[in-house]
């Protein structure tokens, strides 16, 4: 028995992308015509979301970029100015829509229309279709799986992310075939009464733009730069800010993932199965089964859930490279140390540090402290000198070199982890000898 296939409105709201999206993949798999509209409700736009002039260029920007993207497929993108429920309500009349999809969003004034539309559909009789697709993980399944309340704490909240396994993988790319199949007979009549409209159209000044052009195109060419620099890749981490820059510190990515233009679960995937290919290729005894097990095992993402993976750099290398020839290959200032001093060379006496060719400054030797909440921010400051013997100095240039290890830490509890902020040379070299266990 065959279904009767929809006549659908897809309502584009910050999805505005046509990589990963789930549910405007669902509309072309279930209706025999597709129309995706985007609604323009200035009155909604300055006021629930108090949207500004920086941001009006680039919501332009990207629904132009996204008008382009589904020309190449042979549709179109229709946009239509006006009160939300009021376009709606002509438009399902107007084209016979029989269904309108969306996508689910978490936003109270996003829900709040959502349930508009639903009691819409139940009065004009069209069904309605959301699914989530702007978050990595679909924020109902956390609160259920947390007893229907919010996780309070940030350890609770990735309790619950390991418990739900990995987020769902990104959904198949859309096709030429998919909208021609879908298209409205009217589609080429469409487009002149709909379109985008233009900065000025609406009062917005030119003269606010951002150096950040909007769009799913130019968001997936910056995610490609950035995917290429592997240095980038593998020292991924959430980036530092510099409050005074010209110019975001950051990746630059934030406002294409905001209204949609790049998908979270495509970020993830991507960065996950870049690392997965960097083991492949620079492990002699790389093995897919043993990789993929190992991985889960040190995040703790499988098997077990309680292990917390913190390090010590100190007791952690002396326990694994009591000679430190990890440090000294890739530290060789401290090439000459002593090993009874290779992890904390500030304790040092300063014969051995002169025999060694590596002085620390007294003035800038970290505190000693039990109480890791007083620690200072105190940096360590190694010089080179002339005084070590010549076949000892080798590695060491006859002038001052300054290398930076960050905080001091103590070790009140020598059966503990080390407290307090850890020197950062240090720890980055043993997260590399973790990775690599």
């Amino acid at each position: 028995m065959s279904t009767m296939l929809h006549r659908t409105i897809h309502l584009f709201r910050k999805g505005l992308r046509l990589h990963d999206n789930p549910t405007l993949l669902a509309a072309l798999e279930s209706s025999e015509v597709v129309y995706p509209v985007y609604i323009l409700d200035r009155k909604f736009l300055m006021s629930a979301m108090h949207i500004g002039t920086l941001r009006w260029h680039f919501l332009l920007q990207s629904l132009e970029d996204l008008h382009r993207s589904l020309t190449k497929l042979g549709s179109c993108l229709l946009v239509i100015q006006g009160e939300y429920e009021s376009v709606l309500r002509d438009h399902v009349e107007k084209w016979n829509i029989t269904q309108v999809t969306l996508d689910a969003e978490i936003e109270p004034f996003y829900k709040e229309m959502e349930q508009t539309i639903q009691a819409l559909g139940g009065e004009m009789g069209f069904d309605v279709l959301s699914s989530m697709g702007h978050t990595l993980y679909d924020i109902r399944r956390i609160l259920d799986k947390n007893g229907g309340t919010p996780p309070l704490t940030y350890k609770r909240f990735l309790h619950i992310l390991s418990v739900l396994g990995d987020p769902n993988a990104p959904v198949r790319n859309l096709t030429a075939e998919d909208f021609q199949r879908c298209k409205p007979p009217s589609a080429l009549g469409l487009v002149e009464g709909y379109q985008v409209p233009r900065p000025e159209d609406l009062g917005i000044p030119q003269q606010s733009q951002s150096p950040w052009r909007g769009g799913e195109s130019e968001g997936l060419q910056r995610l490609e730069q950035h995917l290429k620099n592997q240095g980038w890749v593998a020292n991924f981490t959430k980036p530092k800010t510099i409050p005074n820059s010209l110019l975001p510190s950051t990746t630059g990515l934030s406002p294409y993932f905001s209204l949609g233009c790049l998908s979270v679960r495509s970020f993830f995937y991507r960065l996950s199965n870049i690392y997965a290919q960097v083991f492949e290729e620079m492990l002699l005894d790389a093995d897919y089964s043993i990789n993929a097990g190992n991985w889960m095992w040190l995040s703790a993402s499988a098997f077990f859930h309680q292990y917390t993976r913190i390090f010590c750099p100190v007791r952690f290398g002396k326990r694994t490279d009591p000679e430190g020839q990890y440090i000294r290959k890739y530290l060789p200032v401290l090439t000459n140390f002593p090993s009874k001093y290779i992890y904390e060379p500030w304790t040092a006496p300063e014969e051995a540090q002169k025999q060694a060719g590596c002085i620390i400054d007294r003035t800038l030797r970290p505190r000693k402290t039990k109480d890791p909440s007083s620690h200072r921010r105190n940096g360590v400051e190694l010089r080179t000198e002339s005084t070590a013997p010549k076949s000892q100095a080798n590695t060491l240039t006859t002038k001052p070199r300054l290398l930076n290890f960050g905080s001091p830490w103590s070790h009140s509890d020598p059966h503990s982890t080390c407290q307090g902020p850890q020197p950062k040379a240090v720890s980055r070299l043993h997260a590399s000898v973790g990775r690599g266990m």
